[in-house]
């Protein structure tokens, strides 16, 4: 028996990219953070911002992570542009962060009503979305690519509306890793018929070890994770311990954490175990934080 599906285009969305972030040059923004008090936060804020852009200056690797709700938040077009102006050497999300990011792509839209499809049995059962990420992850086995990658192409190839408001699409045309990590069972592609166990595992156990390739690269540089509560967290404690395993110095970078409130996975393996150089916390909603780091980071 073969589960009900219905088109995407037909599901009541609550996000649409009109309301996504705008790119906004703020003149002498950069004031901004030399009005803010050199006092806790406020210090470590300038100091993140300050090591960000050295190893941006340094053309060090700085690794981007995020979790699904990251991109609900309508803040691709302001990632995008960092992608662009080389603040972002490595992207890396869960299985829900490009599900999101296919939706938005192919129609504009995202995040369904949850608690009322689920009344129905037809929560993400959307047609289009489970049909298209599991073919990525079965292009990618039978392709030895990273799931991430293939997506990236399979965007790409299929010329998808709003291909250019999608990270991974960007990660793909500027030749950057793009790593997806899912957790079997997670996504709602995962009760789609089209979806395969051993394709979706393969895929994205490939993009574990291209990830431990970059981590294997930070000395120097910086990882920045917004929102990734546990998957993150996890996955980047495991490839930086393998890279340190296989004899690579990874030893004074910078990290950073943001999140509504503070997450104990997050908290140590992100900004507390990994680091001799300087790990962050920052708490706050990413609609808001993000946007703020964005422009500081642009600022001269």
């Amino acid at each position: 028996m073969k589960p009900k599906l219905y088109p995407l285009n037909k599901r009541k969305s609550k996000v649409n990219i009109k309301q996504f972030a705008k790119l906004a040059k703020i003149k002498d923004f950069s004031c901004f953070l030399n009005s803010v008090p050199d006092i806790l936060a406020g210090q470590n804020l300038k100091l993140l911002v300050k090591r960000i852009k050295e190893a941006q200056k340094k053309r060090k690797t700085i690794i981007f992570t995020y979790g699904a709700h990251f991109i609900k938040c309508g803040l691709s077009p302001l990632l995008i542009d960092l992608i662009k102006r080389g603040f972002v050497s490595c992207l890396a999300t869960n299985g829900a962060g490009i599900i999101h990011d296919f939706e938005i792509a192919f129609c504009g839209k995202t995040s369904e009503d949850v608690a009322e499809n689920l009344k129905k049995g037809m929560f993400g059962m959307a047609e289009e979305t489970g049909f298209f990420i599991n073919q990525a992850c079965q292009i990618a086995y039978q392709n030895n690519l990273g799931l991430g990658r293939a997506l990236g192409e399979l965007i790409s190839k299929e010329r998808l509306k709003y291909r250019n408001l999608s990270p991974v699409y960007w990660a793909y045309k500027k030749k950057i890793p793009f790593c997806v990590f899912v957790g079997i069972g997670t996504d709602i592609t995962h009760q789609h018929p089209q979806a395969e166990g051993a394709s979706i595992g393969a895929s994205s156990f490939k993009d574990f070890h291209k990830f431990k390739e970059v981590v294997a690269t930070l000395e120097g540089g910086a990882i920045i994770n917004f929102g990734s509560a546990v998957i993150i967290p996890e996955v980047f404690l495991k490839a930086l311990n393998l890279a340190r395993n296989l004899g690579f110095k990874v030893r004074n970078f910078t990290t950073v954490n943001f999140d509504t409130y503070t997450m104990y996975r997050a908290y140590q393996n992100i900004v507390n175990r990994p680091t001799g150089g300087k790990g962050f916390y920052f708490i706050g909603h990413h609609e808001i934080m993000f946007p703020l780091l964005y422009q500081l980071l642009i600022s001269s």
